[in-house]
């Protein structure tokens, strides 16, 4: 046996290795950022980022096994090398969080009776949450006309994968036609990433259309803002591909949390207000339009539909980020968001009504005690009219 395998078989273990071994014996340690591992992890596992692994200080007991893993089993290696040379037994899981992930699904069952308890959940359990706030959402906001053609856009996380079956659910119930084409693109996904869009969307019964891209080579040398780029094209590609399938509008999964984390960002990081519009009309797509139909829904009643059907779902699908960090579809990566969603959750414990009030804000905005303000690419400012309203306010007066 040649030393280069004797070292891959001494710094990590297989699955099967993992469940051969007494859990008494190891601690497994996902070192995934948080966002990550709330969105998804392996039974038993706790959670610690690579910086307090590698702290000198690591709280890790030296007198078991410590399993690390995070999402495709390649940092790990790195970890457990840090933590052998402090006198640990420690090993990478190979093939991470996605490898347990595509075994979990192969084990499950995808007969027809558990698609439809998932289905029952949606109508029965969580309608107040799920189907109510979408159909509210809708409604509201106009979101769907009548013989619109809509490109319901799966990324393949637990958002999108829920916008598809409430479609589905409210398409039943709907009292006119319109169409639906559940798209998937593939920028250059790792295997593990497609595999799991597949297999979840078999199992919910989600007739999804992939089309692929090359969107990760076109990124992988940009040193500046590559997730930004990398968002701009996926949006674009999913306009022309929409527009090609004779669609007029194309569905994102963002969530309400996700609009006032946007809020909050834009006005910490951006020195500036706006937030996410529950839909928009395409500048560079003419007839084209972008609407959010999850616009309403809590993303901790997301987590609950998930975890009691028991669903496993991808968070980030980037090729080159298997530090696990959160590319979102606005362009911002997950650090800054986790940030915020931290924040919201601190002023929280002492008001309560601090997320209703983060979204009321945008709709109750009061124009004459804003200093400026932009609406058309024009600029707008207090003083444009400041003496004018004086002179009308002592006429109306003097008039009285």
């Amino acid at each position: 046996m040649d030393s280069e395998y004797m070292d891959t078989c001494e710094c990590s273990l297989s699955l099967q290795q993992l469940e051969q071994m007494d859990q008494s014996e190891y601690v497994l340690v996902d070192i995934r950022e948080e966002r990550a591992y709330q969105h998804g992890f392996i039974p038993g596992a706790i959670h610690m980022e690579m910086e307090a692994v590698s702290a000198k200080d690591c709280a890790l007991p030296k007198e078991k096994k410590i399993v690390l893993y995070c999402l495709k089993g390649v940092i790990s290696e790195e970890a457990a090398e840090t933590l052998r040379e402090k006198g640990y037994t420690a090993y990478s899981l190979a093939g991470g969080y996605g490898a347990w992930l595509i075994q979990t699904m192969k084990k499950e069952e995808q007969g027809q009776g558990r698609l439809e308890e998932i289905e029952k959940s949606i109508r029965k359990k969580f309608h107040k949450e799920l189907f109510s706030k979408f159909a509210k959402a809708i409604n509201e906001y106009e979101l769907v006309k009548e013989n619109d053609k809509i490109a319901v856009c799966i990324s393949g996380g637990k958002d999108s994968m829920l916008m598809a079956k409430l479609f589905q659910e409210i398409r039943r119930h709907n009292k006119f036609p319109f169409e639906l084409v559940f798209l998937v693109m593939d920028p250059g996904y790792h295997e593990t990433n497609r595999q799991v869009i597949e297999n979840n969307a078999r199992l919910l019964n989600i007739p999804i259309t992939v089309f692929e891209t090359q969107i990760f080579d076109a990124v992988y040398e940009v040193e500046k803002s590559p997730c930004y780029l990398c968002a701009r094209m996926r949006r674009g590609h999913l306009y022309s591909k929409a527009k090609e399938l004779g669609c007029n509008k194309i569905a994102l999964g963002h969530h309400y949390d996700d609009v006032i984390e946007t809020i909050l960002m834009g006005m910490m990081y951006g020195g500036q207000i706006q937030t996410m519009m529950p839909k928009l009309h395409s500048t560079n797509f003419e007839g084209m339009e972008l609407i959010r139909p999850l616009y309403l829904i809590r993303e901790d009643d997301i987590k609950r539909w998930r975890d009691y059907n028991d669903l496993h779902f991808i968070q980030c699908a980037c090729r080159f980020t298997d530090t696990c960090t959160t590319c979102r579809t606005d362009g911002n990566t997950g650090s800054k968001r986790v940030e915020i969603k931290n924040l919201i959750s601190q002023l929280k414990e002492t008001n309560p009504y601090i997320e209703g009030n983060l979204f009321k804000s945008v709709e109750n905005v009061n124009l004459s005690t804003i200093i400026a303000y932009k609406k058309d690419g024009a600029v707008h400012h207090f003083l444009d009219d400041y003496d004018e309203k004086k002179t009308d306010k002592k006429e109306n007066q003097e008039e009285y």
